[in-house]
């Protein structure tokens, strides 16, 4: 009997390593398809461009049709120093596409010495604030947030080193270690992690042209293999730091006026210049979860090199742009057909547009699930941010991709510049493509949410492309909605001095005069969690958003239950100690406790 329970007993134990086994492969197996089917989430952005300085600015630029690029006039270019005798040339182009002052840096904020922040690359030091920036709009601050925040972002080539080899009094002071720090563009993404205290990954990206959407691409792959929970990625370029034109060469990217032609017939390059982009990615689950505001969601992306198949190094290619739009609609596991605009790389050039159009003709057709004849002719309008701003190198694929997050957003696509007739070489006739000139409203198609592409394809080879689908927020699927617990809200604010305390103040009455819709436990909330308390403080307390706004402008309030400004001091350095205050006997009266019971869900 002893042998016979024992072989039981074996029997059993065996039976239970098989369904351990099995259960334990199962998890796994379902590990690897949710891996697979997750998506990333864009919850934060922030970004300057030719004509525009924020993302406000960004998108009225688009919306209304304008450039961003500005000729200058003889006075600015004798300003600037730019010699008489070049800019009088026949062939010099007086044109300036950039942001406002890209040399400007808020040093003190972040703890910099003057003489240390000169010494910086500007790309660096604009980088580094659009990445505080990106940061706040995704509510969001890193001292606060438990989960590891990774960077990911790269630069243009950075000329201001020379300016500063070139003066001896800088060259002779700084070490060697401080230029490398100050000025690879390697270390740049770690200059972030450490002026936000951010412990995820930290890596430069540089692939010409296609760096910032390559940066958004490893960033999700960092994201899907958790290697972080939140992550920043994006590019800039600082070319020009001063306003000046350039002298145009036959043959060359750069065109004779400055303007952008993309897929139009006159079509003859392209202008360089300055910008920077940010985008705060999360798994789009924890994203609803945590209830983010999402601005859309990355279906797929991916990125490959053309290798030798071209003319030369810096020469396109149809079947390496074919393969990477190709593989990044499988990546999101969708039909082509369901894509309904493409933001295309777009530089205008004789040779590059046409070869554009046909790689995508061809990926669109292989990933049409309807066969090769299921691709509608005209179903897929095509632009170029380009036309707006220029070629913005590094920052080019984040200005692509922010441009079209904002049009999902609006559900607008915006006109793309300067089209009047198609360039012969291109073949629209044989695909889905119509370039949209004019600005149109975006519709749904069918029962599928608003979907686009996005191209940016490096000089060298290197192709990038994402897959972006509206915010599952705008079509009414898997919303959190907000539910105000208590009838007064406190609204806190902080800031490194009175003065910028003052202007943030007023920046956010303006915008809950703009934002009259938002829950204002949602603002009290986000102003409590999602921002990093600096030195000078000052809270509020207010029952509604007419309430603050008064209150923030300084404006007097006539309730009987008036909203006040409590407190407005600076923080010392001094350690305080916590003092419990309890008030004496004969306070007590019926129903003191009411409110309480009415508001508090504890």
């Amino acid at each position: 009997m002893t042998g016979a329970f024992n072989n039981s007993s074996n029997a059993s134990q065996a039976s239970n390593r098989v369904f351990n086994a099995l259960k334990t492969a199962r998890s796994q197996l379902e590990a690897i398809e949710q891996a697979r089917n997750e998506r990333i989430a864009i919850v934060g952005m922030a970004g300057r461009f030719p004509g525009a300085d924020n993302l406000e600015e960004f998108w009225d630029l688009l919306n209304q049709g304008k450039s961003g690029i500005r000729t200058l006039s003889e006075a600015e270019l004798s300003a600037a120093g730019i010699p008489e005798s070049r800019f009088k040339q026949p062939n010099y182009v007086p044109a300036y596409a950039s942001f406002s002052d890209p040399t400007a840096f808020d040093a003190a904020f972040f703890n910099y010495a003057p003489r240390e922040a000169e010494r910086i690359d500007p790309q660096q030091r604009v980088f580094l604030e659009c990445a505080w920036s990106a940061l706040e709009d995704a509510g969001y601050d890193s001292h606060q947030y438990d989960g590891k925040i990774g960077v990911y972002g790269g630069a243009a080539l950075n000329s201001y080193v020379i300016n500063l080899h070139s003066n001896p009094d800088i060259r002779e002071s700084m070490s060697p270690v401080q230029a490398v720090v100050n000025n690879v563009m390697g270390l740049m993404p770690t200059r972030v992690s450490y002026q936000l205290d951010l412990k995820g990954p930290s890596c430069g990206i540089q692939t010409g042209c296609a760096t910032a959407l390559v940066a958004v691409h490893t960033a999700c792959q960092s994201l899907l293999q958790h290697e972080c929970d939140m992550a920043l990625a994006g590019g800039v370029t600082v070319s020009k730091a001063t306003p000046e034109g350039y002298v145009h060469q036959p043959g060359s990217i750069a065109a004779p006026d400055a303007i952008c032609r993309a897929f139009d017939a006159e079509g003859e390059g392209t202008i360089f210049g300055n910008g920077v982009g940010i985008v705060v990615l999360k798994r789009l689950q924890a994203a609803l979860l945590e209830g983010d505001h999402i601005y859309a969601v990355i279906k797929g992306t991916a990125i490959n090199n053309d290798g030798a198949a071209k003319v030369n190094l810096i020469a396109p290619s149809v079947s390496g742009q074919a393969a990477v739009v190709q593989a990044a609609i499988e990546q999101a596991g969708i039909d082509s057909k369901t894509i309904s605009y493409v933001e295309g790389h777009g530089t205008g050039t004789p040779l590059g547009d046409p070869i554009e159009i046909a790689a995508l003709n061809r990926a669109f057709r292989e990933s049409s699930r309807g066969g090769q004849n299921s691709v509608e002719a005209g179903s897929v309008k095509i632009g170029s941010v380009k036309s707006n701003l220029g070629h913005l190198d590094a920052a080019a694929g984040a200005a692509g991709l922010i441009k079209t997050v904002l049009a999902l957003q609006h559900k607008v696509i915006p006109a793309s510049l300067n089209y009047e007739q198609p360039n012969p070489k291109i073949d629209f006739q044989n695909g889905p493509f119509v370039v949209n000139r004019q600005r149109s409203d975006w519709p749904t198609q069918s029962d599928n949410p608003r979907r686009a592409g996005v191209s940016s394809f490096g000089m060298g080879g290197t192709n990038a492309h994402a897959i972006l689908e509206e915010s599952p927020q705008s079509y009414g699927q898997n919303c959190t909605s907000s539910e105000d617990s208590r009838p007064w809200q406190l609204l806190v604010l902080s800031a490194k001095t009175p003065t910028a305390l003052s202007a943030r103040s007023e920046q956010l009455a303006a915008y809950l005069e703009q934002h009259a819709e938002l829950p204002l436990a949602d603002v009290a909330y986000t102003l409590q969690v999602g921002r990093r308390a600096l030195d000078c403080r000052q809270f509020y307390v207010c029952q509604t958003a007419s309430d603050a706004i008064a209150l923030l402008k300084k404006k007097r309030i006539d309730h009987s239950e008036k909203s006040e400004i409590l407190s407005q001091r600076s923080r010392s350095n001094s350690i305080k100690s916590v003092v419990f205050m309890f008030s004496g006997q004969g306070a007590q009266h019926i129903d003191m406790a009411k409110g309480l019971y009415q508001t508090e869900p504890v």
